[in-house]
This record gives C-alpha cells, structure tokens and sequence, in this order.
C-alpha cells in the first residue's frame, strides 16, 4: 500500500513543479485569506473579552446545610384543607 501513496503523491506534486498554472482552478486567493483573517481575528477578541468577563465573575457556593435552610425558609406554607360538609 505504501506505492499507492507514493505515486499519488507524485502525482499531486508534479503540476505543481511543471511551472504551468491551470486556468480553470478555483482557489480562494487574496480575498479568502482577508475573510479568513478578519473572522480568526475577531474570534480572538471575543475570546479575549470572555476570559475577562469570566475572571469578573466573583461566585461563592453555600454549604450544603446552608443551602437546604435557604430551600426551606423560600417554600411556602401548605395551605390548610378545608373540611366539606356533604
């Protein structure tokens, strides 16, 4: 299998050292890198400002006997059945 390889990359490799150029490819040139580079860089920015925002972020986590006193005091009373005469 190792010939298979070998000569598919021989043929990929030789147009490119022949020198000649085909007209009809489509490569995405100038243009392309510019949008490539503009979308890289932004995301790095947006990146750089989430971290900042992160690190702002100030979150200290309640003991577990704390957190079930909280859950108790926000519970509402039940409400008290009402005896039906029939």
């Amino acid at each position: 299998m190792g010939g298979v390889n070998a000569s598919h990359g021989l043929n990929t490799l030789v147009p490119l050292a022949s020198g000649e150029l085909n007209q009809d490819k489509v490569t995405p040139g100038l243009l392309g890198f510019v949008i490539f580079a503009a979308i890289a860089i932004g995301l790095w920015l947006l990146m750089k400002n989430m971290g900042k925002q992160m690190k702002r972020i100030d979150f200290v986590e309640e003991p577990e006997k704390a957190r079930g006193r909280a859950e108790d005091e926000r519970a509402p009373a039940p409400a008290p059945k009402e005896d039906v005469a029939p």
